[in-house]
């Protein structure tokens, strides 16, 4: 596991120290009950150990990259996209790759690609976009 140094609200890992708004537990806690969240992070399975329990998540499954992105690919798109197969899913990330979007709109199911910014992360906008999206999804399966 990665040094830990927990300060509030955020973690200080090898000398990178990542930050959360202090609503962000009882946001994920909300969206939860609707989606089933997953971590597609470079910190891999280390979220679970280190992340899920400041956050207040149980473990979640974990995409792992391990393929090499050609020039200009998303480094995280080949293995979410095996991840998701052929389901509807949101992908929220501070960097998306164009490839990605593309990838997403040509896609025959629902698919939300919300771009945080690195230095807001995710705030309360952001989670009322991924639950109307989440609504739209229980109004499609209603039809």
């Amino acid at each position: 596991m990665r040094g830990v140094e927990m300060t509030e609200p955020g973690l200080a890992v090898d000398h990178i120290y990542v930050r959360w708004r202090a609503d962000l537990p009882a946001w994920l806690a909300e969206l939860r009950e609707r989606f089933d969240l997953v971590w597609a992070t470079s910190w891999e399975d280390e979220a679970n150990e280190v992340l899920a329990p400041l956050l207040g998540l149980p473990p979640l499954p974990v995409v792992h990259f391990r393929d090499e992105p050609g020039p200009g690919e998303d480094p995280k798109l080949s293995a979410i996209s095996r991840f998701v197969r052929d389901r509807a899913f949101a992908w929220v990330d501070d960097t998306i790759g164009h490839d990605a979007f593309a990838w997403a709109d040509a896609r025959a199911v629902p698919t939300l690609m919300l771009e945080v910014r690195a230095d807001r992360a995710i705030d309360r906008d952001d989670v009322e976009e991924l639950l109307g999206f989440a609504d739209s999804l229980s109004e499609d399966a209603g039809d």
